[in-house]
């Protein structure tokens, strides 16, 4: 049990170990299956705010179009599923059978090129990890490398996601225009739209989440993290000093591209359908106020925040649905006025040391459950210079004189 205790304290897992109780015992237990399946949507908005901790957090890129990738991964798992569904058995009252109905409604007598490798579930698995990633690296090469970034760079990713909603509901002989892709049925044989099959969909849906909290985790705690804080401190020093920070961005930015790209498909398979309402610029900036709510250098709190905000959104949407987004907004300003590290920095400064009162020393890595290379510091060859002291000053100009002499 001491050894458990020590690998715990030592990898500072208590936070994980809470989440994960949390998720996958008190969540179902709690919660009927309905509100079960409601908690499993909010976990996939969930790894969107992961990857906004990694590029916005600890980059310092705030994207304000992070819905893009979500929605292709969520588009790549869709076309798959619909492909599925619409087998020439299932189709045959169409016109042509064997393709998916709204391309028979908009009179299309055959299957686009590019649905074709999508019935295949191992290029379907391979395309949402990939185009995401490829398309941020075209957004990043064309960006990056010119060194755009800070608010110039938000707006851009807002236009991308703007600009993205219009095709897709332009193109509703291949996308399914502003209805998005619906009527998805079954994977690989498998009913999806049962109690049971979202259960087990909320579980997998956990667990990829836990991956990707350890992928961002190993992350943020290797060289690749502190350099991300540099850049997001000093980008100067850091292009001083060698490194090409373009390429560090480019890589971060597609990393968070493909977390929420895995989020996105996540989310078809729970809900079981996809459209464009959550490509557009307004899911995008709901996104980094999941991110902002939670905390931007935590990836728990990117959690908690996804998790809290959707939470009340669909509590008071249900009650004021014409004030639910006046009451995002104050919230949104709110937490950012008095609470600029959101959730996690609102518990680091308060409430673990009110906890820590009640509790043995030897056991306050439970509470704070934060290491250092969580938050790491800037490498010390890129911390800012220390003012000299004013010894220091009169010395130096004692040298100065000594040298005029």
């Amino acid at each position: 049990m001491n050894k458990i205790s020590s690998l715990i304290e030592r990898y500072q897992l208590s936070h994980f170990i809470i989440l994960a109780v949390i998720i996958f015992i008190v969540m179902p237990l709690a919660l009927d299956s309905f509100r079960l399946n409601m908690v499993g949507k909010y976990l996939t908005y969930a790894f969107v705010a992961l990857g906004l901790v990694l590029c916005w957090g600890y980059g310092g890129i705030l994207s304000l179009g992070q819905g893009v990738f979500f929605g292709i991964g969520g588009y790549c798992m869709a076309m798959f599923l619909k492909l599925e569904a619409s087998s020439p058995e299932n189709t045959s009252i169409q016109s042509t059978p064997g393709i998916p109905d709204f391309m028979d409604w908009n009179q299309l007598t055959e299957l686009p090129w590019f649905w074709e490798p999508f019935h295949s579930f191992a290029f379907t698995i391979v395309a949402i990890l990939v185009l995401p990633a490829i398309f941020a690296f075209i957004i990043g090469v064309a960006m990056f490398k010119r060194r755009v970034g800070g608010v110039y760079f938000a707006i851009i990713t807002q236009a991308i996601a703007a600009i993205l909603t219009i095709l897709i509901i332009g193109q509703q002989g291949y996308t399914g225009g502003v209805n998005g892709i619906t009527d998805l049925r079954t994977l690989h044989g498998w009913d999806i739209r049962t109690d049971e099959a979202k259960t087990i969909l909320y579980f997998v849906n956990g667990a990829l989440l836990f991956v990707c909290l350890f992928a961002a985790r190993y992350i943020i705690r290797s060289k690749l993290g502190r350099l991300l804080v540099a850049m997001r401190e000093r980008e100067d020093r850091v292009r001083f000093s060698g490194y090409d920070v373009s390429s560090f961005k480019i890589f971060i930015f597609c990393a968070a591209a493909s977390i929420s790209a895995i989020g996105g498909a996540m989310f078809t398979l729970q809900v079981g359908f996809m459209s464009p309402t959550f490509v557009g610029t307004g899911p995008s900036i709901e996104m980094v106020i999941f991110c902002a709510l939670g905390g931007r250098l935590a990836i728990l709190g990117a959690v908690y925040g996804a998790l809290v905000v959707n939470w009340a959104k669909t509590s008071f949407s249900e009650s004021f649905p014409e004030l639910w987004l006046f009451a995002m907004g104050a919230l949104f300003i709110g937490v950012v006025m008095a609470f600029p590290n959101g959730l996690a920095g609102l518990y680091q400064t308060y409430i673990a040391p009110w906890l820590q009162r009640f509790v043995p020393e030897k056991f306050h890595w439970i509470i704070t459950g934060r290491s250092q290379e969580e938050n790491p510091e800037l490498p010390e060859s890129l911390q800012e210079e220390k003012e000299p002291s004013a010894e220091d000053k009169k010395s130096t100009q004692g040298d100065l004189s000594h040298a005029g002499n």
